[in-house]
């Protein structure tokens, strides 16, 4: 019974923290956000069992961490063509 609230605690803050993440304006606090929310109801999806979700949950996860990824690389490079010789 213990663990079952427990489940149900850690899949509401995931909804909080994914529904925070639509709220942000900021496209790197924004995928995090989606990925940490995105492992909480990962954990909730397994605590229930419920397998279509726990497939959904990891390519949401997935999809999240590659634009968090993509958004720092497209950060990190020069813009092509400057000469900063």
């Amino acid at each position: 019974m213990m663990s079952i609230m427990i489940g149900k605690l850690i899949g509401a803050a995931g909804l909080v923290l994914i529904t925070a993440g639509v709220l942000s304006k900021k496209r790197e606090r924004q995928d995090t956000l989606f990925i940490f929310g995105g492992v909480c109801l990962e954990i909730y999806s397994i605590a229930i069992g419920d397998w279509i979700f726990i497939l959904l949950q990891l390519v949401f996860i997935a999809a999240s961490a590659y634009s968090l990824y993509q958004a720092h690389v497209s950060k990190t490079q020069k813009p092509h063509g400057r000469n900063d010789s």
